[in-house]
């Protein structure tokens, strides 16, 4: 079930255009500093989904350009056998999907923390950076929602 407080203005809820894009822009900074984990050879189609994030963030990319970009990030998990890989990938994916849902910001960072598990790091650094990185206005939105979501991807 979708968290209502991640629906856009313009579909009836109560996120700010401007809240939207801090989500998508920190989202895809949580996929961005797990990247170097896919690899020395970091496949093109999560390269161009940050591209994309980035660029919507600005206003210059479509949502269905994004979400074009966010299948491809997936079909790139679907592709692996390396759960660090899936999971950075998915991570990509969900970071890029924000421009279609909001709450797909929080997957970003779930995946990004399971990448980080996977590899044997600390979670907790990378949580504790992610927090670092969130603008005051989404802070407690995304701090509440996500803090549910890590018992499912069992982060805890």
């Amino acid at each position: 079930m979708r968290d209502k407080r991640f629906v856009a203005e313009h579909r009836g809820g109560p996120l700010k255009k401007e809240q939207h894009e801090q989500l998508m822009k920190w989202a895809g900074a949580c996929a961005e500093h797990v990247l170097p984990l896919f690899g020395n050879k970091i496949d093109k189609r999560l390269k161009n989904a940050i591209a994309v994030a980035k660029e919507w963030a600005k206003g210059k990319i479509t949502v269905g350009e994004a979400r074009k970009a966010a299948i491809a990030s997936h079909a790139a998990a679907r592709e692996s056998s390396n759960p660090i890989t899936i999971a950075v990938a998915r991570a990509v994916g969900h970071a890029v999907a924000t421009a279609h849902m909001a709450d797909h910001s929080l997957g970003a960072s779930l995946y990004a923390l399971k990448a980080v598990k996977n590899a044997g790091k600390s979670i907790n650094a990378e949580r504790k950076w992610q927090n670092e990185q969130l603008p005051s206005e989404i802070k407690k939105l995304v701090l509440t929602a996500r803090n549910t979501k890590e018992q499912v991807f069992k982060l805890k």
